[in-house]
């Protein structure tokens, strides 16, 4: 059977590209070189937030290039670099409640509540959430619910109070981290054990491996079955 085209525009320009693509994969078909926005392929990074939009829809679209699929008539534009406001703070002065977050980023006092930047994470993420929660000095809440953020700013790149929501639950996640959650005892009992040199000749004997030797042990590793 022919294989299904599908016409992509990409900076205004159309390409004829196989339809069960992504649009990272679309792209190299159509010729394009990926030097940047372009890093685990897998929806880890981030680094590959795109906007779009459809014929005949007036939306404006976001997601990633690596995980989205492309539709006939796309058109799109990447976005490898959100340039969203980030405030410099040092965790250690600061305090796990809401007004260390309002103090570094007054914005989220804007929030309208509308769940736009949630709509637009392409983790599901509860983005609206997180924030309301920091509003409310939730910092545990807000830290668990941005757990899995990729940092792309595709939530940012939509919010109309202009949150940069992505760097708030990075602060989040340091104060929960710093002054919240309990101290890693047996990170603790392993960190002392490197440094008493329980691990000096296992390190020594990695290090005088070649790199194929490395590749077979690493490959023959124990991993652990996925959910």
């Amino acid at each position: 059977m022919a294989e299904q085209m599908a016409t992509i525009y990409v900076m205004g320009k159309a390409y004829e590209v196989p339809s069960d693509l992504t649009i990272m994969k679309a792209m190299e078909y159509a010729g394009y070189r990926f030097l940047r926005g372009c890093g685990c392929r897998g929806a880890f990074c981030g680094a590959c937030g795109t906007v779009y939009r459809t014929q005949d829809d007036y939306r404006l679209k976001v997601g990633l290039a690596c995980q989205e699929m492309v539709q006939d008539d796309m058109y799109l534009s990447e976005i490898p670099f959100f340039p969203g406001n980030k405030a410099n703070y040092d965790v250690e002065d600061l305090k796990p409640k809401a007004e260390a977050v309002l103090a570094h980023y007054p914005e989220v006092y804007r929030c309208l509540a509308c769940n736009t930047c949630t709509k637009a994470c392409p983790q599901d993420i509860e983005v609206m959430e997180y924030i309301q929660a920091a509003l409310r000095g939730d910092i545990a809440k807000a830290a668990d619910l941005s757990f899995d953020c990729l940092m792309c700013g595709l939530c940012a790149a939509r919010c109309p109070a202009e949150i940069v929501q992505y760097n708030v639950a990075l602060l989040c996640r340091r104060l929960y981290s710093r002054h919240i959650a309990p101290e890693a005892k047996h990170l603790e009992a392993r960190v002392k054990e490197v440094r008493d040199g329980k691990f000096d000749k296992e390190i020594a004997s990695l290090k005088a491996m070649d790199q194929r030797e490395i590749a077979k042990l690493y490959d023959a590793r124990d991993i652990e079955p996925g959910d």
